[in-house]
């Protein structure tokens, strides 16, 4: 049987694209501050474009597109409404924390170093500002980036809808211009990359109703009441992922700590942060999406992290499916050399 040839591809075939590619670069650059949400809103219709394309048998595609957007959008609203309310309802807990951390830390006679604390009371103030505005003063915060959250909603949303209703055209019309070697290629990584972003969300809902539970036993050992609404905000601060349900349990350890308790420290570090945040993090996670898309856990927790270290909200996205894309584009040029030898 004689060896298979490489298809030839011609320069003036990748032209377009790496105009294209260019271009797209460029945008990114200059749009970075709302890229996030373009990338989030982007992704996530990618994850419901089966449920587009099953309603659109039924009705129009605007009217699928948008009554999918409609119904991911009343589930953000209410999601943020049933927050709100907990948050209301706990503000004395949550500010009587923050003031007892603030007043330790302006105490002279307490050195946090001495506590192992590897931070010094500069930089742990700061970040303790910044916890206070998040979940003390929200209402405050709310109001001072209205402009911007709305706008960011909006790119977010528009992103979702444009891209339910127009994907499939966009990527028939893609494909079509594609010389017949790039176009095998793209599909590969395509069904792939749907794959990954699938399993991205799905797991993450899953580790942040994990983290819940598990964190119940914890804040009932803990002893210090509100065992409802320490869960829910370990576990909404997992479901935000550059935050994690260890911002959680550094910050009632460090209340912990103000207390002298000593037993309620190492219940933080030892069960909370070891337990119910790391094990999902470090194991739970990479293993789930590791095994959908048929890569390595170890690979899978390098590209969720370091996406996430390296770009924020819009990492914890493109890091995982960066990971995925390498090795599959490995494997598929391997795959190829061994057929064309």
């Amino acid at each position: 049987m004689p060896a298979l040839k490489m298809p030839a591809l011609k320069t003036t075939d990748l032209l377009p694209f790496a105009v294209f590619g260019i271009i797209l670069l460029v945008a990114i650059m200059v749009f970075w501050s709302v890229m996030d949400m373009v990338l989030v809103g982007g992704s996530l219709a990618i994850v419901l474009i089966p449920l587009h394309r099953r309603l659109s048998a039924r009705v129009r595609p605007l009217y699928s597109a948008a009554l999918i957007t409609g119904i991911v959008l009343a589930a953000f609203l209410g999601a943020c409404y049933l927050t709100l309310l907990l948050f209301s309802a706990n503000a004395g807990t949550l500010s009587s924390m923050f003031t007892a951390i603030a007043a330790w830390l302006d105490d002279p006679s307490t050195n946090p170093l001495s506590y192992g604390v590897p931070f010094s009371k500069e930089t742990l103030s700061s970040m303790l500002a910044q916890g206070n505005a998040l979940f003390v003063d929200y209402g405050k915060t709310l109001v001072t980036n209205l402009s911007l959250i709305l706008f960011k909603m909006f790119v977010f949303f528009f992103s979702l809808s444009a891209l339910l209703y127009h994907g499939d055209w966009l990527k028939t019309k893609s494909l079509s211009r594609m010389p017949p070697v790039i176009r095998t290629y793209i599909t590969r990584l395509s069904d792939v990359t749907v794959d990954t972003l699938y399993a991205i969300y799905v797991v993450q809902v899953i580790i942040a109703a994990l983290t819940f539970f598990i964190a119940l036993p914890v804040f009932y050992i803990l002893g210090y009441g509100n065992i409802l609404f320490y869960s829910f905000l370990a576990a909404f601060c997992e479901l935000i992922p550059i935050l994690g349900s260890s911002s959680t349990f550094v910050l009632v350890g460090a209340y912990a700590l103000t207390l002298g308790d000593t037993r309620g420290v190492f219940i933080t570090f030892f069960l909370g942060y070891l337990i119910v945040s790391c094990v999902p993090e470090v194991y739970v996670r990479p293993v789930l999406v590791g095994r959908r898309v048929k890569i390595s856990a170890f690979i899978m927790l390098i590209g969720i992290l370091g996406g996430i270290f390296t770009m924020g909200l819009a990492g914890f996205v493109l890091g995982p499916v960066i990971m995925v894309l390498l090795i599959n584009t490995f494997r598929i040029y391997t795959s190829e050399r061994k057929e064309w030898l």
